[in-house]
């Protein structure tokens, strides 16, 4: 298989690459940017993956070199370096970038599923915590992610670099949570918030059955539109003097309980 190159910077396609760091241009292109071999790998594996480039005064990276012979996976490009900085946000690029299509999860993905465990983001807002939050999910074996308005861009670059692949795993949807939610509650689940004010500790509820939590921003929590679909508030512990966690901390928390239960 024939390997394109591509030496300038002004080229048409590196435009249109560079541009896919910016969120109108990865909304009006269904496409985003994963840098780096152990992102390209994983995307290679699981994701819907365009092209590749790399620098071609490296040669494709040793990791990748099987990948780069089989068939069917996109184009592989040889770039110049100025190309791999232009179309790169990593202050140390690791000189390969992929081109994928975005995914085309829909929440029917997710309703389907028996006894779905769902992690539910409500406008949180920092990159690295909605990375991390899709990560736990991912090691949890949840069944989806769901991103309502007012998070963080999943496709963001920095928020692709926290998932460290979590993000080609599982499905994750995008969408208004007010339209989104009342579809899991017909479906029988139950949606759960943390909560500072609630009663109910989070080690006393049952997450056997199918169960949605539901994370808020890092400032002011679960917004009141959201809340309103909440069927059970907890609250995790805190025996120390700290007076919460960081968000994406205490989805871990939560993720990882629900897995014990399931195991026990």
């Amino acid at each position: 298989m024939g390997h394109a190159q591509i030496e300038s910077t002004a080229n048409a396609r590196v435009k249109e690459w560079a541009s896919l760091l910016e969120k109108k241009h990865r909304d009006r292109q269904g496409k985003y940017i994963v840098e780096g071999v152990h992102l390209v790998q994983e995307a290679l594996r699981s994701a819907d993956v365009e092209c590749v480039a790399y620098d071609a005064a490296l040669g494709v990276p040793a990791e990748l070199k099987e990948d780069a012979q089989a068939a069917g996976q996109g184009e592989w490009v040889a770039v110049s370096a100025a190309i791999v900085a232009k179309c790169t946000e990593a202050r140390t690029p690791q000189p390969v970038f992929a081109v994928v299509r975005k995914s085309a999860a829909k929440i029917g993905d997710i309703l389907l599923a028996e006894n779905a465990l769902v992690a539910v983001l409500d406008g949180v807002q920092d990159p690295g915590n909605v990375g991390t939050i899709i990560r736990a999910a991912d090691a949890a074996g949840a069944t989806g992610v769901l991103i309502g308005r007012g998070s963080a861009d999943i496709y963001n670059p920095k928020t692709v670099r926290s998932t460290m692949g979590s993000l080609f795993h599982l499905p994750i949807v995008e969408g208004d949570l007010t339209e989104l939610l009342p579809q899991a509650r017909e479906a029988s689940a139950k949606i759960v918030s943390t909560s500072l004010q609630a009663k109910q500790n989070c080690y006393e509820a049952d997450y056997r059955g199918a169960t949605w939590f539901v994370f808020g921003s890092e400032g002011s929590g679960v917004s009141p539109e959201v809340e309103a679909f909440v069927d059970e508030a907890i609250i995790i512990p805190m025996p120390g003097q700290a007076e919460s966690l960081n968000v994406a901390m205490a989805a871990s928390v939560l993720l990882f309980e629900a897995v014990r239960q399931r195991l026990a």
